[in-house]
């Protein structure tokens, strides 16, 4: 393989049901100073049926320009499919980057296009930045159970591949000054039978009503120190005066204290809240990994020397049944 026939930077433009994925907008904010870093085209790779509003919305993003792969067949996901015409034209094209984000649907995709394309793939990168001299893409993630970061480099082999988890990097702000439709090349595709072993006949949606933490400006999370689920409630008020959303470590969620969409963590979702309160966590690193870079930490907790009070801004230590509750009362009575 020769390298150099490879140029340009894709980023894989998730939507579902005619909306694009948030991590998609943030992919390209990460993918347009790589791109920048490299001299090369940021491309978005859109795939859809009559979502043309959605091309537009990628240029105003960041995208030099979109690949637009238009047919009813892909207008739900289905991994085979997707596969097929993102390596037709990887292969066609040759890009020297792809990413993808790493939500159900990236993390099944991801794999099985690395693999056609006879390339590696990084998984879950929390950071990416461009080696110097060389122009290799550097792709840190968390390794040995969060316990160390790897930095991991595809150095013989094109394209350089990596999913990157929800909430990571920044989205640009939206510049519809960019949109010139000219930029959208809609491409056809060459798909047949044998290509679609999996057909979507329906699609259920059960509506559950869970907060989406990596949204939020305030969080207040709790961790084992809280005993028991029935010490929620505590966070459920203290969030309430502080208009946010409770949210919980690893161990809350496998003690069945909350809900796993709730979760922030390396397993669970990484966040950047304007506040971050901590209860009762003792700050794993793997927790570490998916709130530290929240504008304003807040820990409670009865250990000083606990991991979390390092990261903290402001650390509070002691019984968290009596401060939480007057942490709560005090701020209701400033609000009034």
């Amino acid at each position: 393989m020769n390298i150099a026939d490879h140029k340009g930077v894709w980023v894989f433009a998730e939507q579902r049901d005619g909306e694009l994925q948030k991590v998609a907008l943030e992919l390209l904010g990460k993918g347009r100073e790589i791109a920048d870093k490299l001299g090369v085209e940021l491309t978005a790779v859109l795939l859809g049926d009559k979502v043309d509003n959605l091309a537009k919305d990628l240029l105003a993003y960041g995208a030099d320009k979109v690949l637009y792969a238009e047919d009813e067949r892909l207008a739900h996901i289905t991994t085979d499919a997707y596969t097929r015409v993102i390596c037709d034209l990887a292969n066609e094209i040759k890009p020297e980057v792809i990413f993808i984000g790493a939500s159900f649907i990236g993390r099944d995709l991801g794999p099985r296009v690395a693999g056609r394309l006879s390339t590696g793939l990084t998984a879950d990168c929390t950071a990416l930045d461009v080696e110097e001299g060389t122009g290799h893409l550097m792709m840190t993630r968390p390794a040995f159970g969060g316990n160390l970061m790897a930095t991991i480099m595809c150095t013989e082999h094109r394209p350089q591949m990596s999913t990157v988890r929800p909430g990571v990097f920044d989205r640009l702000a939206k510049d519809e000054s960019r949109i010139d439709e000219s930029k959208i090349q809609k491409v056809s595709v060459n798909l047949v039978d044998e290509d679609m072993r999996i057909k979507v006949l329906d699609v259920v949606k059960i509506a559950k009503e869970v907060a989406d933490i990596s949204e939020a400006e305030v969080l207040v999370a709790g961790g084992r120190g809280m005993g028991n689920k029935e010490s929620f409630q505590m966070l459920e008020e203290l969030a309430e005066a502080l208009g946010g959303t409770v949210a919980g470590s690893r161990a809350a969620v496998d003690n069945g204290w909350i809900d796993h969409a709730l979760q922030v963590g390396q397993t669970g979702k990484t966040v950047r809240p304007k506040v971050y309160v901590a209860c009762g966590i003792s700050g794993a690193i793997q927790h570490l990994a998916g709130m530290q870079d929240s504008d304003y930490i807040i820990a409670i907790n009865r250990d000083a020397d606990a991991a979390i009070m390092s990261a903290a801004d402001l650390g509070l230590v002691g019984d968290l049944n009596k401060i939480i509750p007057e942490l709560t009362a005090q701020i209701k009575a400033m609000k009034n």
